[in-house]
């Protein structure tokens, strides 16, 4: 016997897969996430930014993976059994983002999301307020753009 789960229509509050980089808590929209990994050997791309890895293959798939501790100025990263590689779905793309550590995933209400300070760099959606915790969210769609991360056209595709 099968259950169905019959939407109502009513609006959901957006989930946010919790990662690390350094002292600081981001977030990301949970439906972007396709998988996580340990970090593994890259192949690497000449004359590539330094925050571009290289790129691994995904059963097929070619993804450029990012790490998000470089393109963020944090201290030169180590990789190590704890090291994260979140792969992203983002349409026609698929590219693999390294952080320090997963935490968890986060349901944030509306109440919860406060926009982003006019300081803020463009890829911010804005701060989600979880307890005393605060998550740095991050709009993936604009910061993995070919633009934004300097990407060869090789790669971007």
């Amino acid at each position: 016997m099968s259950t169905f789960i019959r939407s109502t229509g009513a609006a959901r509050a957006p989930d946010y897969l919790a990662f690390t980089l350094g002292a600081e808590e981001y977030g990301i929209d949970i439906q972007k996430v396709q998988e996580l990994r340990g970090y593994d050997a890259v192949t690497c791309i000449a004359n590539a930014p330094m925050h571009i890895k290289g790129v691994i293959n995904l059963r097929g798939i070619i993804v450029p993976i990012v790490d998000l501790r470089i393109k963020f100025g944090n201290a030169l990263p180590s990789y190590d059994q704890f090291t994260v590689v979140i792969i992203l779905n983002l349409g026609a793309r698929v590219m693999g983002l390294v952080v320090d550590s997963v935490s968890d995933v986060s349901t944030l209400d509306p109440s919860q999301i406060k926009p982003a300070p006019a300081i803020g760099a463009g890829y911010m959606a804005g701060l989600g307020i979880v307890g005393a915790r605060m998550l740095i969210l991050i709009d993936v769609e604009r910061l993995m753009g070919s633009n934004a991360l300097h990407l060869p056209d090789a790669i971007a595709a």
